[in-house]
């Protein structure tokens, strides 16, 4: 017999709100291969680039500004389908808490452009361009991708689109600030060689408007439009499993396009991305750990631990990209290292999905299992 409508598998991307023991752990076929077309979404793009004559530098030319009209598709195309599916009715509460908020805060403008500052020096002290390229990777907090991995990992996806909104105002008004504090005012106080800090404030302000901003309205006026014309209902149960499946093909989209664009200088420079690799790595598992461990110190629960890890450890490398280039060129050790990024994030992030899985089940098996911690995800 078919499974009925309360027992099918969720997939957290593309299907239904279902009871927390049919959830725990369970990811779709779709899903539990998400690792597998991610690695060949970047395959692809490197052939792309290498095999089509001239197509990188098409790619390159469909710019505005510094602002990548491809990559721009590709990742409104998959942040639309996630934002339409938050209860925008239910963040006033994620607002209040302040346990979350403040440690939210902390980690992201604080510890972990800190420590991103730390491995840059501990691992290339002597090639600056990709030690200002690290830096830069670690003051760009993400504000798309994330918010991918927090749905697939079962993440409170309220929590998740405020922290994001917070991290897109402090990026717009503190990036250059702390740019400046890193490349050349803490060096500069060390004794220590200092770099160029000269970012455009009208690029980072553009960069979060068009990746946040578009689908963050666009998600929110679909579910307010849908729901007060077809009804909560219709809108989770019919409207958004046809919707989902569209940030996967966004998400991968976006990396075909980033790799076929990036390729050439991926395949040149094999030790420099080594390199810069090792310290993206580190920092990527010790402060993804770090937020799961603060979290469950605070007893946040594991839907909102789970979404402080997420958003701690996440960066956002189309504007680390864009800032590097703009300020420093296409061809720069800083471009390069902002390249890696993704590389290196994009496989990181979608394993620590399963581990974060894994911890609910281990760590979490009493706070999180709960209906009212569960609602939220459709």
């Amino acid at each position: 017999m078919r499974p009925s409508f309360t027992t099918v598998q969720r997939s957290p991307l593309s299907t239904h709100t279902l009871p927390a023991e049919e959830t725990a752990g369970k990811l779709s076929t779709l899903d539990r291969l998400l690792p597998v077309w991610i690695i060949a979404a970047m395959v692809v793009g490197i052939a792309l680039g290498q095999f089509i004559p001239g197509m990188a530098g098409a790619l390159d030319s469909l710019a505005v500004g510094s602002v990548s009209l491809p990559i721009a598709l590709g990742l409104l195309v998959m942040m639309y389908p996630v934002l339409a599916k938050v209860r925008y009715d239910q963040t006033g509460a994620v607002i209040k808490d302040r346990k979350l908020m403040i440690t939210s805060l902390v980690i992201n403008w604080v510890a972990a452009p800190a420590f991103m500052f730390i491995l840059a020096w501990v691992f290339v002290p002597d090639l600056p361009e990709y030690r200002t390229g690290l830096i830069i990777v670690g003051l760009a907090r993400c504000i798309a991708m994330v918010m991918i991995w927090n749905d697939l990992a079962c993440g409170d996806r309220e929590a998740a689109a405020v922290l994001v909104a917070i991290n897109s105002v402090f990026q717009v008004f503190a990036f250059g600030a702390l740019g400046w504090f890193y490349l050349q005012g803490l060096p500069s106080l060390l004794g220590l060689p200092t770099t160029s800090a000269d970012f455009s404030f009208w690029a980072i302000t553009i960069s979060v408007l068009i990746f946040l901003g578009i689908p963050l309205l666009a998600g929110f006026l679909t579910r307010t439009i849908g729901e007060r014309t077809k009804g909560r209902d219709w809108y989770e149960g019919k409207f958004l499993p046809k919707l989902g499946p569209w940030a996967l093909y966004g998400l991968l989209f976006t990396i075909v396009i980033l790799f076929a664009l990036q390729g050439d200088e991926i395949l040149a420079r094999p030790l420099d991305v080594a390199r810069i690799a090792l310290p993206l790595l580190i920092y990527f598992l010790v402060v993804f750990a770090a937020g799961m461990v603060i979290g469950k110190l605070l007893n946040l629960g594991y839907a909102k631990t789970t979404t402080l890890a997420f958003t701690a450890a996440g960066n956002n490398f189309e504007l680390a990209i864009a800032v590097a280039i703009g300020t420093y060129g296409v061809t720069s050790g800083q471009a390069l290292a902002g390249v890696v990024g993704p590389l290196i994030e994009v496989p990181v992030l979608v394993a620590l999905v399963y581990v974060a899985l894994w911890a609910r089940k281990r760590f979490f098996s009493t706070d999180s299992l709960t209906p009212s911690k569960e609602t939220s995800h459709v």
